[in-house]
């Protein structure tokens, strides 16, 4: 293992050991993770579902291979933990998900996650033994690459709200050797504390969903320790491109430019981002 990741590494497992919760952003292409890293956040996530709409494509059909290429890039855009979503682990059995791991820590990557959810629609969710052996593979490799491996519990997701199979599902995934145990679309707060105190080992909640996208300290209070931001980030730049596009459109002006981040300041982020050592954007 580099030096430069074990340390990524190091710092990223520390954050997961601090009091309290951190966000953790999820970024889509260089200049959103150089602008995160200059604000100040302490770790980077990537998002499928964003990569994949930076390709023109819908979440889920992107390859492994372009994600494991989206990945180095925002890995060389900053000396931050990075950790990927890998959805399912690009294949249903538990050799092609260890396989996966091993390929995202050669990116440079300190972390990611692996779901339960098939991308079938006639059985959305893999079976509760094939489940707990693919997190099993993934969290072997994960050790030995020292990779902070992410378990998910995709039920909320996919039109099975049973709080009881989700809790069952992330405790043998914590038993598995998961580092971070994370259930997507839980209902509310009291579904969040009720899978926190489940649990050992740190949770991540993810936000996005109106109605239940709660603030920080709410979600700390809970015990979760850390939030991630899906597409939000995202469909927020892209809801202001929508925007700005539409005055054009629709108006004839161009008031859209008066609320624009000044050129300088972009360049800032872009110019002062910490390079990875070793590492190239192309």
């Amino acid at each position: 293992m580099m030096q430069e990741q074990k340390e990524r590494v190091q710092r990223f497992r520390a954050l997961h050991q601090a009091a309290g919760a951190f966000v953790i952003p999820n970024v889509w292409d260089g200049g959103s993770a150089c602008v995160m890293a200059g604000m100040g956040f302490k770790a980077l996530a990537t998002s499928s579902s964003a990569c994949a709409a930076t390709l023109g494509k819908l979440d889920g059909q992107i390859t492994r291979e372009e994600a494991l290429v989206h990945s180095r890039l925002i890995v060389s855009m900053t000396s931050l933990p990075v950790a990927a979503d890998l959805e399912n682990g690009f294949g249903h059995a538990p050799e092609t998900v260890a396989e996966t791991i091993r390929l995202a820590a050669d990116t440079g990557l300190a972390g990611g996650s692996i779901e339960d959810a098939t991308g079938e629609d006639d059985a959305p969710i893999y079976d509760f033994a094939h489940a707990v052996e693919r997190v099993t593979a993934a969290a072997e490799a994960a050790r030995r690459l020292h990779f902070v491996l992410t378990a998910r519990a995709e039920n909320f997701l996919n039109g099975k709200p049973d709080l009881d199979d989700t809790v069952r599902r992330l405790q043998a995934y914590e038993q598995a050797g998961a580092d971070v145990l994370f259930a997507p679309g839980l209902p509310d707060l009291a579904a969040v504390r009720t899978v926190c105190s489940a649990l050992k080992k740190p949770v991540n909640y993810m936000i996005g969903m109106p109605g239940k996208s709660f603030a920080l300290a709410d979600l700390a209070a809970a015990g979760v320790k850390r939030v991630s931001l899906s597409t939000t980030l995202y469909r927020a730049a892209m809801s202001g491109l929508a925007g700005a596009a539409r005055e054009v459109l629709t108006a004839g002006t161009f008031t859209y430019v008066e609320k624009l981040m000044p050129g300088g300041e972009l360049a800032k982020y872009l110019k002062e981002r910490p390079q990875a050592e070793g590492a190239s954007p192309g």
